[in-house]
């Protein structure tokens, strides 16, 4: 077979080729050889695609030429029979459904079919004992975790800077299990979705608004799971008249914390755990400091959308050991990190891609 057959095989089998000639002395003759390294392109469904994180989603992986998206044609976008089909065709599915059309598409895997990821973007797994949660920098043993999961939970934006706040205290056993927290939080509107983006961009709208006065938001539950507190935090959402990031903030009272803690050993703690983490980084500590790397819009504002568009986060801690008090906060972006940018790294994962592809680092 030739060179040019071969390679037209490989083409059409969408097989990423990767060659380099060599030039090598065998019994005094120069000898050329060709070698080839093979990766089969693996083949990605988003069901929802048109969504605000499909969107996102789609975006991110446009350009990879490891990855093939697959999509049906518009009009049958919303078909079952051909949903179903494109979902076990793939390597890799990702829903970005409401919960109840999640649960619905994650059920048509064929049963002999072992082979293909989902990750799912809604809420409605996050705490399904069959489901891996998605956030690798949980813990150390949670990128192993998912690199063997073909069912992946990713997190909610919210929970997400809230257990990467509060998970490593309470491994670290600084903060109690069972202690009763508060997270208050500000996101940009994009996290409402369609819906709440067209009243932003188009309509009379207000400049700010708290939610969820009820208590019984849908993350509460990852969040007292996944943080390890065992304890349903107060959550207090709130959106602003800005596109995409946020903030998620944590106080804490020495009181509550294991005795003689600092806000010295809080920033530690966190930096340990964070040290070799890709996307998460722990930020000097206290006011001052961050005032002097310039992290502060004005010299006292914490902007919530300078992440926009990554897969990163910032942890924050400023304390304040006189009066016995410290602020946690994590800043990301609501659509990066806290949505299409987490799906893309626990795909990375689970595909054995390194983790890095795809993103700017």
């Amino acid at each position: 077979m030739g060179l040019a057959t071969v390679l037209a095989l490989f083409l059409y089998l969408r097989i990423d080729v990767s060659l380099s000639f060599t030039i090598s002395n065998i019994n005094g003759r120069k000898v050329t050889g060709l070698t080839c390294g093979l990766h089969a392109t693996k083949k990605v469904f988003i069901d929802g695609e048109a969504g605000t994180t499909g969107l996102q989603v789609r975006d991110r992986l446009a350009k990879r030429s490891d990855l093939e998206i697959i999509s049906p044609p518009s009009e049958l976008r919303k078909d079952e029979e051909t949903r179903k089909k494109f979902i076990n065709e793939a390597d890799v599915v990702i829903l970005c459904l409401p919960d109840a059309a999640s649960i619905e598409a994650a059920s048509w895997v064929e049963p002999e079919n072992d082979r293909t990821v989902l990750i799912d973007a809604s809420t409605a797994f996050r705490v399904d004992d069959n489901w891996t949660y998605g956030f690798p920098e949980l813990s150390e043993e949670q990128r192993n975790v998912l690199s063997k999961s073909k069912r992946i939970a990713n997190p909610g934006c919210y929970p997400t800077g809230f257990i990467g706040l509060t998970r490593p205290l309470v491994d670290a056993g600084i903060i109690p299990v069972g202690t009763p927290l508060t997270v208050n939080a500000i996101s940009g509107y994009s996290g409402g979705g369609k819906g709440l983006m067209q009243i932003f961009e188009e309509e009379e709208h207000e400049p700010w608004s708290a939610y969820g006065f009820a208590l019984s938001h849908k993350h509460i539950p990852e969040m007292s799971l996944y943080s390890g507190l065992g304890k349903n935090p107060i959550f207090q959402p709130q959106i602003a008249d800005f596109d995409q990031g946020m903030v998620v903030s944590v106080p804490l009272h020495y009181d509550w914390l294991k005795p003689g803690t600092t806000g010295e050993q809080i920033h530690n703690v966190l930096s340990s755990h964070y040290k070799d983490s890709i996307f998460v980084d722990v930020m000097p500590l206290g006011e001052n400091a961050i005032k002097e790397e310039g992290l502060l819009d004005r010299g006292a504002f914490l902007r919530p959308d300078t992440l926009k568009d990554t897969n990163r986060m910032q942890m924050f801690v400023f304390p304040n050991d006189e009066a016995g008090q410290a602020l946690l906060c994590a800043r990301l972006d609501n659509l990066g990190k806290g949505a299409s940018g987490a799906a893309v790294q626990n795909m990375n994962i689970a595909l054995g891609f390194d983790e890095t592809t795809g993103f700017d680092i």
